[in-house]
This record gives C-alpha cells, sequence and structure tokens, in this order.
C-alpha cells in the first residue's frame, strides 16, 4: 500500500476513533511530515485526499482542521466497524464456525479480555 494511504488510514483512524476531536486543529504538513518521517510531499497529499473526503478543511490562512460534520464522522466510523466485522465473520467461517457458533463466541471473548 503506498505511503500516502497509510498515512490517510492513520489520520482517518484517529479521526474516527475520537484522538482528533471534530474541528481540531492538526499539525502543519511540514510537522506531520517529520513526526511521521515521510516526505512533505507525501504528507501533502495525503492530506489533500483527506480534505477531498472531506475529512480536513483549510483555512487559506488558519491552517487544517478536522470536519465538524460529526454525521460524516460516524458514517465513516460505521463503515470501517462493519468491514471489520465482516473480516473477523469471514475468517471464523474459514475456521469452520457456523453463525450460531460466532455469536456464541464472542461474549467469552469479552470476558476474556476483562
Amino acid at each position: 500500500m503506498p505511503i500516502y494511504l497509510q498515512l490517510m488510514e492513520k489520520i482517518k483512524h484517529d479521526i474516527i476513533s475520537g484522538v482528533l476531536l471534530p474541528g481540531a486543529k492538526i499539525d502543519s504538513v511540514r510537522d506531520l511530515a517529520s513526526s511521521f518521517g515521510v516526505n512533505p510531499n507525501t504528507m501533502q497529499k495525503a492530506l489533500s485526499e483527506l480534505e477531498r473526503e472531506e475529512l480536513l478543511h483549510a483555512e487559506r490562512t488558519a491552517g487544517r482542521f478536522v470536519t465538524t460534520n460529526k454525521l460524516l464522522i460516524e458514517s465513516i466510523r460505521y463503515k470501517e466497524a462493519r468491514s471489520i466485522t465482516e473480516g473477523f465473520i469471514k475468517q471464523m467461517r474459514s475456521l469452520g464456525y457456523s453463525e450460531e457458533e460466532i455469536i456464541e463466541f464472542l461474549p467469552y471473548t469479552f470476558k476474556v479480555e476483562e
């Protein structure tokens, strides 16, 4: 996966998980590039794509900000959760688990985490 896509996924994850809050100002391209250890042009591409997806927006002199559109954030969060869940179910089925067995397995998993 290209680096700019990896950067997009990381920033998107930070937005949908609440690490970056709606309306929060994000660091400059140079600062982000430095902290991720990538070329500023690569970071710029990732941020531009996130703007295109409307997760970020730029204000000319003030910088870039996380969207305040909570419905958009929740929609993306839901799609990500659904994708993770579908992957989990596919893997469990490849191990031979039935739908009923998968459902029975989940409460046990939560108890082990505690």
